[in-house]
């Protein structure tokens, strides 16, 4: 029994380490049963915000991104598209003179039913974009995935589901990788 106990505390350790360095839309991607397509769906209210590694995905030019439920998304030099289960395509331009790539900020769009709602946006004005929250006018927290294009453009897309909103919309807002609060949009009925 002794001969295996250093092999366990090194699979310990590596494991502790692994979790260390797990980023909160990982961690909510993991924990969530009902996304098999790793999107991040709603956390507990109690989800902390602390400073994490970007975990950007970064996408080609027009490749195609997985939503979950039914909705796809995906970037050009253009700005952003997505389309939903309905198949009706949306866009999001950041090339027509409404987004200020100078200054962060951040878009919200959402579409939804009794069954949930998708949100989705832009991010811009920052090159180390480190997550963008979602808070519920319940105060529950939704840390959403976010697409970027090759060479850290200064923009980039983010997306996440909650459940239904009966009363406003979800805040949002966005933080680089220390933490700290960049932009923020307040919910519809804040």
């Amino acid at each position: 029994m002794k001969k295996y106990l250093p092999a366990a505390a090194a699979v310990v350790a590596v494991l502790a380490a692994a979790a260390a360095f797990a980023t909160p839309a990982a961690a909510t991607a993991a924990g969530a049963a009902s996304s098999a397509t790793g999107v991040p769906h709603v956390t507990s209210a109690s989800t902390a915000l602390t400073a994490a590694p970007s975990s950007v995905r970064v996408v080609a030019s027009g490749e195609r991104v997985d939503g979950g439920d039914g909705w796809t998304v995906w970037l050009t030099e253009e700005g952003k598209y997505w389309s939903g289960p309905d198949g009706y395509e949306n866009f999001r331009s950041v090339v027509d003179g409404n987004v200020d790539l100078s200054r962060p900020g951040v878009s919200h769009q959402s579409e939804g039913s009794a069954a949930g709602v998708f949100h989705s946006g832009l991010y811009y004005g920052t090159k180390k974009v480190g997550k963008v929250v979602l808070t519920g006018t319940d105060g529950t927290k939704t840390t959403a995935a976010l697409l970027e294009l090759p060479g850290r453009p200064g923009w980039g897309v983010w997306y996440a589901h909650t459940g239904p909103e009966n009363d406003g919309g979800a805040a949002v807002a966005l933080y680089d990788r220390n933490g700290r609060l960049l932009a923020e949009l307040p919910g519809w009925n804040a």
